[in-house]
């Protein structure tokens, strides 16, 4: 890869547009800045592009929002020439595909691997960031995009010892890229969510015991994954406009037709029916096909719930153990749920055991293994499938805005956005993807929000801008409208990653967008036909040039 360079071999290296993270939104946003005529840079802390899909690559980690749903949809010689091989592809599959369209559209020449930034500070009169890197690089930048995701950053439990185990570690979403070796390991998986949820049945059979350590149940339910058959595929290609069509304009971002009866609608035997249906059917389907009045009837959670639980006490075979794997805190949906295959099943195997941490709290790791209130027991592997601080990765980054301000401090008490898009007070600062945003099929919603950034910028370039932030106005409503909304979305302060619940002294604050996608077109509609007025919009130098000329002059090269 040929480095930035400019004409003055001391100057920093200086782009219009300096993107972080090279996941699904980030080269979208690469691939949009470029077809704009933008002079871009993406910057990965990664040694490949993937985002989420290269740093969580432990077995069985795998989409559980439908391939196709998922990926791009801004081409269709794209879309025609990639066939997905599963409803729910697996990480390697993911991998490829992302590194197909990095090389299909040339990004691959703009992106720069392991380079993670460590500050990025916005000086007000060029109206740009000085962006500092790892490896010592200064880049100038008048438009910085944090596609960062949600996912990011790993959370570890403040476990004593955790550091003193001498034998192999790793956390799911910090998976190293050379292949783990099972086989007739003792392993321990700390944590039963989405990611415990699918390398736990993916490794039973291979190891020589496996250990759960669970500190709360989740209402996990089957994937129902499956290959696309040859007709399917024929389909999804001759189908292609209406699927765009709808993935563009559905409220929840999938295919599935929403449920057109509500719950009262149909005796307790056709529920119970309806229930099974659920049950064998694809991913996400079981929230978004659901009665009409599941998200706001807590009665018919509970009542899901209740049928969930029978699911569980029939397949695990010991009763005690089907009963801790049952939550008893919360009902389905006030927690993210996660999708798996053979989940249940697993537990069945003699060579696996759970362990509640409500019962028998971990005292300590030590060199050799986990000790807890019941016993002390030895292990070769610890795998931590103990999720992420959600939405933490911008905090992160070293932002500084207006008058030096940090967003951490910013953000202290949570964060407070314009549409999940801008913070007042840190101009030419995009984080499409990160709080506030989405609500369902991230990539659908993401994607809205790098469009929307486009249209916004072009309009000031068009205008002779090229410094832009929310109002205080617009964030306070944006940010006010989550606060209030949060109250009515089914998901839990006290139980939910969504609130920031997992993580201990972390303010207690929503951080998707609880009105949804509609909510979200609407505001960008009305943006739109008031000429962006809820943004503040200025022009200013970056060292007496302007950007369209330095592009035409060639100071930015690669």
């Amino acid at each position: 890869m040929t480095s930035l360079v400019t004409h003055d071999s001391f100057a920093p290296p200086r782009v219009e547009m300096l993107i972080v993270g090279a996941g699904i939104t980030g080269l979208y946003q690469l691939y949009r800045a470029l077809e704009a005529g933008l002079s871009a840079v993406l910057l990965e802390a990664g040694e490949g592009v993937g985002g989420t899909w290269f740093w969580n690559r432990y077995p069985e980690a795998r989409f559980d929002s439908e391939s196709y749903t998922y990926a791009y949809l801004f081409s269709k010689e794209l879309y025609d020439e990639w066939r997905w091989s599963e409803h729910f592809a697996g990480q390697p599959e993911i991998e490829r595909y992302l590194n197909h369209v990095a090389d299909r559209f040339d990004l691959r020449r703009h992106i720069r691997l392991g380079t993670r930034v460590t500050s990025a500070v916005f000086d007000e009169k060029s109206g740009s960031y000085t962006v500092q890197v790892s490896d010592g690089t200064n880049y100038q930048a008048r438009y910085l995009v944090a596609a960062t995701g949600v996912l990011s950053v790993p959370y570890y439990p403040a476990v004593p010892g955790r550091e003193d185990f001498t034998g192999e570690s790793y956390h799911t979403g910090l998976w190293p890229t050379t292949p783990v070796d099972f086989k007739g390991k003792r392993v321990a998986v700390i944590g039963t969510g989405s990611s415990g949820g699918q390398i736990i049945p993916a490794i039973a059979d291979e190891v020589a015991s496996l250990t759960v350590y669970q500190r709360s149940p989740n209402w996990c339910t089957p994937l129902n994954n499956r290959p696309i058959t040859e007709e399917e595929q024929q389909e999804l290609r001759a189908n292609f406009d209406a699927i765009k069509q709808t993935l563009d304009t559905s409220l929840s971002g999938f295919l599935h037709q929403p449920y057109d009866r509500a719950s009262t609608d149909d005796s307790v035997e056709d529920r119970q029916a309806f229930y099974e249906k659920l049950w064998n059917s694809p991913g996400f389907s079981k929230m978004t096909a659901n009665y009409s009045d599941f998200f706001t009837n807590p009665d018919l959670r509970k009542e899901f719930s209740d049928f969930i639980a029978g699911k569980i006490r029939s397949i695990v075979t010991d009763p005690v153990t089907a009963d801790r794997l049952i939550p008893k805190s919360h009902i389905y949906a006030q927690k993210r749920p996660p999708y798996a295959t053979g989940f249940y099943e697993a537990f069945n195997k003699p060579n696996v055991k759970l362990i509640s941490l409500k019962e028998t709290p971990i005292q300590k790791v030590t060199a050799k293994g986990i000790e807890t209130e019941d016993g002390f027991q030895e292990f070769d592997i610890i795998v931590w499938a103990t999720g992420f601080d959600f939405a933490r990765a911008l905090q992160r980054m070293g932002i500084r805005g207006n008058n030096g301000v940090a967003l951490e401090n910013a953000w202290k008490d949570g964060p407070h956005t314009f549409m999940g898009i801008q913070a007042a007070g840190f101009p030419n600062l995009f984080f499409p993807g990160g709080p506030h945003g989405a609500a369902a099929n991230n990539p659908r919603y993401n994607g809205d929000q790098v469009d929307f950034t486009m249209e916004l910028l072009a309009y000031m370039r068009e205008h002779g801008h090229n410094v832009v932030e929310p109002s205080r106005a617009a964030e306070d409503e944006w940010s006010n409208m989550v606060s209030a909304m949060a109250a009515y979305s089914p998901f839990s302060p006290e139980h939910s990653y969504y609130f920031g619940s997992n993580i201990p002294g972390k303010p207690r604050t929503f951080l998707i967008n609880p009105a949804g996608r509609g909510v979200l077109f609407d505001v960008m509609t009305k943006s739109r036909s008031s000429q962006f007025s809820n943004f503040t919009m200025s022009q200013a130098g970056h060292d007496g040039a302007d950007d369209k000329v330095a592009l035409r002059t060639g100071e930015y090269s690669l």
